[in-house]
């Protein structure tokens, strides 16, 4: 990897994947009801393709337990799942719960958790056929004369309650993580650029905005060309401006109190991306691991398998880190990229031992340090949005805002495609109304 540092720590990196092989450094999923990002992809004949957010057979992984040795997605929930189920029928055996069931129900309740957690007829979740088909078998079945199918022995219960790996089995229940997700064929960056193939001709690319200014005529926006020259300068009758509040409230720009302390009043959480491309796809050829995500409690946090391309030969890359929010994600956004991927093959070891030997190379983005957005997303509180959120939606003068940042859908593609479409739509009302007026 080249990496050229400059006076103020910024840092180049030059990512040498092989051909047809990236990862996804911002985002990298679109959830079935975002209804607005999905619109584009159909309009614009953006090609998806299923993002695997659960994978059973991926892994849980926790350093402080089981020896450090992770565990498949499947076992855990299968047995975190039995034995919840059989503590809950024996409450019911109890009598505990009959002040708020029937004698029906109680009958009804057991044969679901029978069901749901297979256990037995003494409702007890206990090592056998009917387990193993929910968490799978130490000796799957063959044919001919193959070894029969063997039951796989359970994780003891106190155990697997005091590991947390249960934390993690709530994710793919989430309303924004729940199937079906999609990803776009070749990169997230395909949406991109086919609105670039729309608006071809429109958009004025590498240029900084470094001033917005506004009067009752219009608003002129003074911008820089990243090639040099001199300053130049874009007038309009109204602007819609979607810079980050990372990015805006650098900047000199005309509009009211409100809105002012509103841009200066969101934070932006930092996020870490780390890409690494390796010498063959040994997560499915050794661990049968085909797309979905697997978890750590190290820094490194997910695991992302490629959700395309299954079975291919030669080289693989993986999302070997996402780190987010203001833990690990700060720390990691202060190291050199160089140091991100040595801690990210580093931790990455302790999930799969392949990690070193089949390692080749790797490219990390830590979002508080691309200078274009200098973070990941708002990070609006209660407290905060209670306060200033209808300020920053409000159109100012000639202005108004546009973007995840204002939105109830932070850190979403379809946040900022609302937004915009919300304010937009307001825009279009306010004029109309302001020139019925005039008449």
């Amino acid at each position: 990897m080249a990496v050229i540092a400059s006076p103020n720590w910024g840092a180049v990196q030059e990512c040498r994947f092989d051909p047809g092989l990236y990862f996804n450094p911002g985002p990298w999923r679109i959830p079935y009801h975002h209804h607005a990002i999905l619109d584009y992809c159909k309009k614009f004949e953006v090609k998806l393709e299923p993002f695997v957010q659960v994978n059973h057979n991926a892994l849980v992984h926790n350093s402080q337990a089981f020896a450090g040795k992770p565990k498949r997605y499947r076992e855990v929930q299968a047995d975190y799942q039995g034995h919840i189920a059989e503590l809950l029928s024996k409450a019911v055996n109890q009598g505990a719960l009959d002040q708020e069931v029937t004698a029906e129900d109680r009958q009804k309740l057991l044969e679901s958790l029978r069901v749901w957690a297979g256990l037995d007829g003494d409702n007890q979740y206990r090592q056998s056929t009917t387990t193993s088909l929910r968490r799978g078998f130490a000796v799957d079945a063959g044919g001919g004369l193959m070894p029969a199918a063997q039951p796989s022995p359970i994780i003891e219960r106190q155990a697997l309650l005091q590991s947390g790996m249960w934390l993690y089995l709530m994710v793919g229940q989430l309303h924004e993580f729940q199937t079906t997700l999609f990803q776009p064929v070749g990169g997230m960056d395909m949406i991109a650029q086919a609105f670039a193939r729309e608006l071809q001709g429109v958009i004025q690319f590498n240029t900084k905005v470094t001033r917005i200014q506004q009067n009752a005529q219009g608003v002129t926006v003074t911008w820089e060309s990243s090639e040099g020259g001199q300053p130049r300068q874009e007038q309009a009758d109204w602007c819609v401006c979607t810079l980050p509040l990372s990015i805006l409230s650098q900047i000199p720009i005309d509009c009211g109190a409100p809105m002012q302390a509103a841009i200066r009043a969101v934070p932006y959480n930092a996020s870490v991306k780390i890409g690494l491309q390796f010498k063959r796809r040994f997560w499915e050829q050794d661990e049968h691991i085909y797309g979905g995500v697997s978890y750590t409690d190290s820094p490194m946090q997910q695991i992302g398998y490629p959700n395309c391309d299954y079975g291919s030969r030669g080289k693989g890359v993986l999302l070997g880190g996402y780190l987010w929010e203001n833990n690990n994600a700060f720390e990691f956004t202060a190291m050199t990229p160089e140091e991100r991927i040595r801690k990210a093959v580093e931790y990455g070891a302790q999930v799969h031992p392949q990690y070193p030997a089949e390692f080749d190379n790797g490219i990390a983005v830590g979002w508080h340090r691309v200078p274009w957005s200098n973070g990941c997303y708002g990070a609006w509180t209660e407290a905060s949005r209670e306060a200033h959120y209808n300020n920053l939606c409000q159109i100012d003068g000639r202005l108004v805002l546009a973007g995840e940042h204002v939105s109830h859908l932070p850190a979403w593609q379809e946040g900022a495609i609302l937004s915009a479409q919300d304010a937009i739509t307001r825009l279009h009302a306010h004029i109309v109304a302001r020139a019925s007026a005039k008449v």
